[in-house]
């Protein structure tokens, strides 16, 4: 794969305003053919409570009455179609003014999105991402380095200062596994409140996966029957099983494991020695998430031998991982939003680049395209959850979504507002 893969100098972390013209962008269309490479053608309250992982069987709805009803078809692109995907970035609807935002540190990344309602979307007017690796060191002390602390209220500061220039009506910000895990994760959460200003919701697994789930459930294919949605980070995976239709999808049941992309690095050591070392490293990886998706396997058994066919079995993953392969899938020379949110691509291509991708080395990873230095340590161990979440729930195909909990707080932020109005409007009424 090394020598096939086209050779390009590696992508840098896009700034504030590349990460803004990204998601701000126009309709999304199919702006890539398949690849040419025969290899891969085919106020919030802070809460320190620990993590509740595993979900009841039992339905509930995930979006309350929080998200929009996907009325008609869910649109959705597979490589080669011209057909629109949705987009954040509609025409705004007149007279909006207000803006919300979404802040989420996760243990890799810190990202916020503000926008404007519109219609049944919304527009985004801003945007930042920035790698913070919060989680560096955590699986080995339990403790959030100083380091580590000092980036991430680097970018909350730049977060903080985006949300006082704009117009903002209802802001949430959330921290995840790398706070929920943390000895001093309520101290961390304190200095950033002293020193941005905002306050960091450190929401449960549970809370984690719905807000995923909500954020990014419209890109799954059409369909009726059980899907499985997935978000790699980069200290848990959450996988959701939904029940989907006409309607809002329904969670049936839902899993949140302690391994993501930094956690599960850190844990099976630094990448030394030859390719044969490598991929025994790679196979520890595959074991390990392996074991811990083991019960909720157990559980969902029953459903997916119900479906008749696999084909049948929809999949839809919202990460950094599935981006990034995607992109790799689609011999993209930089990473392009628009081409990879809405793909829908063959799993077995996804399973190809993860076993090539495993067994190079650091150096020839970072001269891929769309992995560079920031990803190549990282990107093998989310290769390795994805192969074992396709084991799990073994589709055909896997939908691939860049958007997810910054986009599900929207929408429910959002709902929570035109909510709001409607109460404010009610009681106008009464007191005429």
């Amino acid at each position: 794969m090394a020598e096939q893969l086209p050779s390009a100098a590696r992508k840098e972390i896009p700034d504030e305003r590349d990460e803004c013209n990204r998601l701000a962008s126009g309709p999304v269309r199919d702006a890539c053919p398949p690849s040419r490479n025969p290899t891969l053608a085919d106020g919030q309250t802070t809460q320190t409570t620990p993590p509740d992982s595993t979900g009841s069987v039992g339905a509930a709805n995930i979006a309350d009455a929080d998200i929009e009803a996907a009325s008609g078809p869910i649109p959705f692109r597979r490589v080669g179609d011209d057909a629109a995907v949705p987009d954040l970035a509609a025409r705004p609807t007149p007279g909006y003014r207000q803006s919300y935002a979404a802040i989420d540190l996760g243990t890799n990344n810190c990202r916020l999105l503000i926008a404007r309602p519109s219609g049944e979307h919304f527009v985004v007017v801003d945007a930042f991402s920035r790698v913070v690796r919060l989680g560096e060191g955590l699986a080995q002390t339990g403790r959030l380095s100083e380091a580590a602390m000092d980036r991430a209220v680097a970018a909350l500061q730049i977060c903080a200062d985006k949300l006082k220039r704009r117009n903002v009506h209802l802001a949430r910000s959330v921290a995840t596994e790398a706070c929920r895990r943390a000895e001093n994760g309520a101290d961390f959460i304190e200095r950033v409140r002293t020193e941005t200003g905002i306050r960091l919701d450190v929401i449960s697994a549970r809370e984690e996966a719905r807000l995923a789930v909500l954020g990014c459930h419209i890109l799954l294919e059409p369909g009726h029957g059980p899907a499985m949605i997935f978000d790699i980070g980069g200290g848990s995976t959450e996988l959701v099983l939904i029940e989907s239709g006409p309607g809002v999808p329904v969670i049936r049941d839902w899993k949140s494991v302690p391994w993501g992309v930094v956690s599960l690095t850190e844990t099976c050591g630094a990448e030394t020695g030859s390719r044969s070392e490598r991929q025994a490293r790679y196979a520890e990886m595959r074991r390990l998430v392996a074991d811990s998706f083991a019960e909720f396997a157990a559980r969902i058994a029953p459903v997916r031998e119900r479906a008749p066919q696999l084909a049948t079995l929809r999949l839809l993953g919202t990460s950094g991982t599935v981006t990034t392969l995607a992109s790799l899938h689609l011999d993209l020379p930089q990473y392009d939003r628009r081409a990879v949110d809405g793909l829908i691509v063959p799993a077995q291509a996804m399973r190809r680049i993860s076993e090539e991708l495993s067994s190079m080395s650091i150096q020839e990873r970072r001269e891929l395209p769309c992995i560079g230095r920031e990803r190549a340590d990282l990107v093998v161990a989310g290769c390795a959850i994805l192969e074992t979440i396709l084991d799990l729930w073994p589709a055909d195909r896997l939908g691939v979504a860049d958007r997810g909990i910054r986009e599900g707080i929207l929408r429910s932020l959002i709902g929570a507002g035109d909510a709001g109005e409607r109460a404010r409007a009610a009681m106008r009424r009464l007191h005429r």
